[in-house]
């Protein structure tokens, strides 16, 4: 018996229509790129359907990457605080304790060309004055302490990086060798992990600035660009201690303690552990300053004897003759946090010492895998650096493009996608500010990158962080940058030296022989001889 014929006719229409389906589909799946070659959306249904392709290609708006209202900054407001809280003042300002030492200078040290690293990564001066030559006049030529804030995040903690720039800086630059470690903070939980100078502090309450909402609200509006501020119990302490970590930290002969003594207070000082002094202190709303100068400071201890209430420790800066490298370094900081100090605080801080130089070392804290416009950072950035000119004039700011950083992918670990537009963001902060620039991320890459610090064991596993031994490298970078300015600029004060005692040896030798002609006697003239005939 034969079998009636099957039908597929259904089935085809099925077939027919899931393929419909796919294709349609397919049409909704945007462009696409596999490494240079972008493909082209597969649009089946071009008459039905029309797709902006020219709109999906562009990037993703940024994403709120920080509260704007919270970091908002009136620099009109701070240029008038300023002028307000920094006039003259009768209350004395500088308690000294000066012990005579040998004030003898020697010769000022020639600038060594030498490069510490193999491939050199410039500074790029945006200033129309040039206030990186300004201040590489300064290393030269100053009879003074140098002075330089380098203001940071995590990546420069515990005085990484900052530790080995300052041996450079010292070594190299100076009327004296020496110069000591530069900041400490009064107290601090993160001084157990510095290694460039020991701190032992009791009796202390202590606030960061990153947590500032739970300072009381006396404090709140004190804080200092260290991102720190002390309040003593009756007897409160601190000892700091020089160590030989880095060349030169125990050469230092100088030391300034800065605090906040609104009502009279009774403070004491020991240095050395030996010689031991007291100083009544007349209250006054200013940050006011005790300076030690000695043959030797190895230590130095700050102890509050009475008037507490209301006192605030902000640290204490070592120091000699040459160059003074300050960090002030806080975790978790993508630089706006420098909006909530006090810049009469700042101001009055600089008044009293006077830096030449500012370093900004932000982005770390700001920059996300993915993300690739950081416009609103970027106008952030050129208020830190119209807020660091209203605290510090006279410095010249130098923007560091952010670090290397790698993360994690199928294929392992790849530089962040993300560094680029970041660094693009600062180096036009720069530019637009006429602030000097230097990328980070390219002295990095030039020694192998944020994979080979890993392997060489110069940097952290979380690929972000470097260590002790990296940031010497980096450190290293930046100290060829600045010296290799130096070098330039020594060698055209050097001609610019030369023509001059040219000139006058010139001008010297034309004098002696006008003054030859007129002390001779004149010849007498020949007589006339008769003509000839």
């Amino acid at each position: 018996m034969n079998s009636p014929e099957k039908d597929f006719t259904h089935r085809s229409w099925l077939a027919t229509a899931a393929l419909i389906a796919v294709l349609a589909a397919v049409s909704f799946i945007p462009p696409q790129s596999i490494g240079s070659v972008k493909l082209r959306r597969a649009n089946i249904l071009s008459d039905v359907l029309v797709f902006d392709d020219a709109a999906a290609a562009e990037p993703a708006a940024e994403p709120v990457l920080f509260d704007e209202e919270d970091f908002h900054i009136d620099l009109e407001a701070v240029a008038e605080r300023i002028e307000a809280d920094t006039a003259p003042r009768e209350t004395q300002a500088t308690y000294r304790w000066i012990i005579p030492r040998d004030s003898l200078r020697g010769p000022r040290p020639e600038p060594d060309p030498a490069r510490l690293t193999a491939t050199p990564v410039p500074i790029e001066d945006y200033s129309d004055s040039g206030r990186i030559r300004a201040f590489c006049d300064t290393l030269l030529n100053a009879r003074r302490p140098v002075r330089i804030a380098f203001l940071g995040d995590s990546f420069v903690e515990g005085d990484i990086l900052t530790a080995d720039l300052r041996e450079q800086l010292q070594t190299a630059f100076g009327e004296r060798p020496g110069g000591g470690a530069g900041f400490a903070p009064m107290a601090s939980p993160l001084t157990v992990f510095r290694r460039t100078i020991k701190t032992q502090s009791k009796g202390w309450t202590t606030y960061n600035i990153m947590q500032r909402k739970a300072a009381p609200e006396n404090l709140r509006n004190h804080f200092y660009i260290s991102g720190w501020v002390s309040q003593p119990a009756a007897g409160a302490s601190t000892r700091w201690e020089n160590t030989d970590y880095r060349k030169l930290l125990d050469s230092c002969d100088g030391a300034r303690i800065f605090f906040l003594s609104p009502r009279d207070s009774r403070v004491e000082v020991t240095l050395n552990d030996t010689l031991r002094r007291a100083f009544d202190i007349t209250g006054d709303a200013a940050v006011r300053q005790i300076e030690i100068s000695a043959p030797h400071v190895r230590s130095l201890a700050f102890k509050v004897l009475s008037g507490t209430e209301g006192f605030i420790g902000y640290g204490a800066i070592f120091e000699g003759g040459g160059v003074v490298v300050d960090n002030y370094s806080v975790r978790s900081n993508n630089g706006q946090a420098m909006f909530w100090t006090n810049p009469s605080v700042n101001a009055r801080i600089n008044a009293l010492t006077g830096y030449d130089l500012v370093i900004l070392q932000y982005g770390l804290n700001i920059m996300q895998s993915g993300v690739k416009s950081y416009t609103n950072y970027a106008a952030q950035i050129e208020k830190m650096v119209a807020f660091v000119r209203s605290c510090f004039p006279r410095a010249a700011v130098l923007v560091l493009g952010v670090s290397d950083r790698s993360t994690k992918t199928d294929a392992g670990f790849e530089p962040m996608d993300a560094i680029p537009y970041m660094l693009d963001v600062q180096r036009q902060a720069a530019r637009n500010t006429g602030a000097a620039f230097w990328p980070t991320c390219d002295a990095m890459r030039a020694q192998g990158g944020m994979e080979q610090f890993v392997k060489n064991g110069w940097a952290g596993k979380d690929y972000t962080h470097i260590n002790y031994a990296g940031g010497r490298r980096v450190a290293w970078a930046l100290f060829d940058a600045l010296n290799a300015e130096a070098c330039a600029l020594h060698a055209e004060q050097r001609a610019a030296e030369l023509r001059r005692q040219a000139e006058a040896a010139v001008l010297d030798s034309l004098q002696k022989a006008r003054i030859e002609r007129s002390l001779l006697p004149a010849a007498a003239p020949e007589p006339l001889k008769p003509p000839i005939r």
